[in-house]
């Protein structure tokens, strides 16, 4: 015979009861509009850079202060609205955006972000047989390789383009954008095909979309196997080492 129970222990029913009272995680109520709102503010921003930079000749070199402006500000504007959807109409960025973390999603990230740039390393060289060297460099690089910049502002726009710019856009089109495709209850392979493309062609730069194809696919992969942003975003910023490092020797005009 069990012995009694201490005064005051609640009855098995009593807790059946209380463990289905628990609040459950509510469903964020953004969605592509929110993708979208973030979207326009990158693009508006940086129109309003280039229109308050005013005309620059051809053969000009663009402002230092515009070209760190123009890249890093539009991102980190459109990035701040993803967060801010998720705390006015979600559950917040942690958990809307998929931001917890584990040691798999390192060795994830960390696995898939060094294949994915052999596979980038690759793909550039073969692009550029195909198109040529100046269609296949991105934007950035073409911008920073036509002037010399100071130490400092070439240290910015490398850990710009290495670390904090891929973390910006996993936050945008791996977690705003596939937050808002799982919310349609499409398939976690069509979160991966969307946001793929949509990243490839939301660069805006027509000439290297089916390269950024090539390269997102790993950086994708990491997110679908982990269901969580921390691996995408450790392997593309693995991915945005040689670019950054390209871009940093270029802006010191130590490699053209």
């Amino acid at each position: 015979m069990n012995p009694p129970d201490p005064p005051g222990t609640p009855s098995q029913e009593e807790v059946v009861d209380l463990s289905s009272q628990a609040p459950a995680v509510r469903t964020h109520r953004w969605g592509f509009g929110a993708f979208v709102l973030a979207q326009v503010v990158l693009v508006l921003t940086a129109v309003f850079i280039s229109a308050a930079a005013g005309p620059i000749a051809a053969t000009e070199p663009i402002p230092q202060l515009v070209v760190v402006l123009a890249t890093v500000l539009p991102v980190l504007l459109a990035t701040g609205v993803a967060v801010l959807a998720t705390v006015l109409r979600g559950n917040g960025p942690v958990l809307d955006l998929g931001l917890r973390w584990s040691w798999q999603d390192v060795r994830v990230g960390f696995k898939l972000g060094f294949a994915g740039l052999a596979v980038t390393c690759v793909a550039v060289v073969i692009w550029a047989k195909l198109v040529g060297q100046d269609n296949a460099s991105s934007a950035l690089s073409s911008v920073v390789g036509a002037q010399r910049l100071p130490v400092s502002v070439a240290v910015v726009m490398f850990l710009y383009t290495w670390l904090l710019g891929p973390v910006c856009e996993e936050l945008l089109y791996r977690g705003l954008l596939w937050g808002a495709i799982e919310r349609l209850r499409w398939s976690r392979w069509a979160a991966l095909v969307l946001s793929t493309a949509i990243f490839a062609v939301g660069h805006l730069e027509p000439q290297r979309t089916l390269l950024l194809l090539v390269i997102a696919i790993p950086i994708g992969w990491a997110r679908l196997v982990t269901g969580r942003l921390p691996a995408s975003i450790i392997a593309h910023q693995i991915n945005n080492f040689v670019p950054g490092v390209g871009i940093l020797l270029m802006s010191l005009g130590i490699w053209t």
